[in-house]
């Protein structure tokens, strides 16, 4: 990367762009937007360790599409390895639907279909996963809330044969049909199934597998497959993430969630250049734990440099430009995040290591201006937090507009929750100190409900950025890119216009 002028002070997203070169890119899905750390994701994004963004769902539809969620560190251990088995047996090709029996109620799938963006709820005969039928959100309206749902569901409904996709998968598994030959019939399967789909009407079918429920598919669903890769480990699973603290039994809590199977550890802590960091990296390390280990929070090239002589594969970066976070406000501690990415992604690269940028983007511009800078990937939490895909419950306001709750992880709840093993004279002394939002409406785009809209919207962005750069790799799109600075109003100049002046 370079600048078109030598900037004289530090920079963040809106303070740059990124200047068109000759390009010989015919079409954005020409571009490979594999992250190259070692990590294994087909797409440049990590959804970030906050509890109100990264649980179960999230993981598993964010590495379905190729990129990975990174589990919070204050979640219980037991939990962690629920959640971890629970994707490594999840469909790399079919949605997890929500499934419930007959003898629910419609309470329970009323409660239940906010989870799902396709607002339905597949029906099963019993415990054997034998299909019964379907019920739709609007199935349930205007109905008694405790009854069956055998009595509101359709049993006549259209469903998809998983077979063509299994001989697909044996015929993978058994080297007759090499990688890329699998691929296009797997694709050709997906364009049968989403013909099948669209002349029927409907956008939403349950895979069966002689007659008992294996996954969902839907015609989006089935265009997505066509272009994005799922992030898969060795053995064929969806890759997942763990975040695990400073403090405590670092290593026996590390090697734990080896023996789970997780892909990526992240020892994390907000002020990463800190000595009790070097000595959980270096417990880590000494595990040789055979996956990568990010580190962070830092900044400056000097923290890189220390924490990778620590045993740090990927640093994260960013202190202070999440939504959720008030520490510069509170401390006045960070760094404009294009510069600090910048820095720590030259230093990173000297010493064989790469940077996450974390926190700060809120349109896909920003996503390629960090990935621009040097970063490997980009680690999104609060963009993500107002999805169905995310944990919190989904909520209503005055207007009728759909909301989740998020929250930071320096604030109140985040610290309640961090210590509620402690005892009260401690949980409440630390509770003093507050450095996030604590409750703050993250609403749902009625365009964009879902993270898959999101990852649409984003990676679009992001292939487009690479061919104007002529730049089918990121690591390319980093040795072309030419970037500028721009004055506020450069930066409003670039705004759409949603009305006429």
């Amino acid at each position: 990367m370079r600048f078109l002028s030598e900037p004289t002070t530090d920079l963040t997203y809106s303070d740059v762009f990124l200047v068109p070169s000759r390009s010989d890119v015919t079409s954005r899905l020409d571009v490979d937007l594999s992250s190259g750390d070692g990590t294994g994701t087909t797409i440049p994004l990590v959804v970030a360790n906050m509890t109100a963004v990264s649980g179960k769902r999230m993981a598993e539809t964010v590495a379905r599409r190729g990129g990975m969620a990174i589990l919070p560190q204050d979640i219980p251990l037991d939990v962690l390895r629920d959640v971890t088995a629970w994707v490594k047996h999840r469909d790399v090709l079919f949605e997890t639907p929500v499934v419930l029996t007959g003898a629910d109620i419609v309470v329970d799938a009323v409660h239940l279909m906010g989870k799902r963006s396709h607002n339905a709820v597949v029906v099963t005969h019993g415990e054997d996963g034998a299909f019964a039928g379907l019920v739709r959100a609007a199935d349930c309206e205007g109905v008694d809330r405790f009854a069956s749902l055998h009595s509101v569901m359709h049993e006549n409904v259209l469903t998809i044969d998983v077979a063509p996709f299994d001989a697909v998968r044996r015929d993978a598994d058994a080297g007759t049909l090499a990688a890329a030959e699998a691929r296009a019939a797997t694709d050709a399967a997906l364009r049968d199934a989403f013909e099948v789909l669209d002349a029927a009407g409907t956008d939403f079918a349950p895979v069966l597998r002689d007659g008992r429920v294996v996954g969902a598919l839907t015609r989006t669903g089935a265009l997505r497959s066509t272009i994005y890769a799922p992030a898969l480990d060795d053995a064929g699973r969806l890759r997942i993430g763990v975040a695990v603290g400073i403090n405590g039994d670092v290593a026996g809590k590390s090697t734990a969630l080896l023996e789970c199977g997780v892909d990526t550890l992240v020892v994390d802590t907000a002020h990463g250049h800190q000595r009790k960091m070097l000595e959980a990296l270096a417990a880590v390390k000494s595990l040789h734990p055979g996956v990568p280990v990010a580190a962070g929070n830092v900044v400056s090239a000097a923290g890189v440099r220390d924490l990778v002589a620590a045993g740090a594969d990927i640093l994260k970066v960013g202190v202070g430009p999440g939504a959720m976070c008030t520490t510069r406000m509170m401390t006045a501690v960070g760094r404009p995040q294009f510069s600090a990415v910048l820095e720590c992604a030259t230093a990173a690269a000297e010493l064989g290591a790469a940077v996450w940028a974390d926190g700060g983007v809120r349109y896909p511009r920003d996503v390629a201006l960090a990935l621009a800078a040097g970063a490997s990937q980009v680690m999104i939490g609060s963009w993500f937090a107002g999805t169905y895909e995310s944990p919190g419950d989904l909520m209503v306001d005055a207007a009728g507009r759909r909301y989740k709750e998020s929250f930071g992880m320096a604030s109140a709840r985040a610290v309640q929750n961090r210590t509620a093993r402690e005892g009260a004279f401690d949980r409440a002394r630390k509770g003093l100190f507050e450095e996030g939002i604590s409750t703050s409406k993250m609403y749902l785009d009625p365009a964009r409900p879902g993270v898959e809209d999101l990852l649409d919207m984003i990676t679009a962005g992001l292939r487009s950025s690479l061919s104007y750069a002529g730049a089918t790799t990121l690591a390319e799109f980093h040795e072309r890119a030419v970037v500028g600075v721009q004055s506020a109003a450069g930066y409003e100049e670039g705004r759409p216009v949603p009305q006429s002046w």
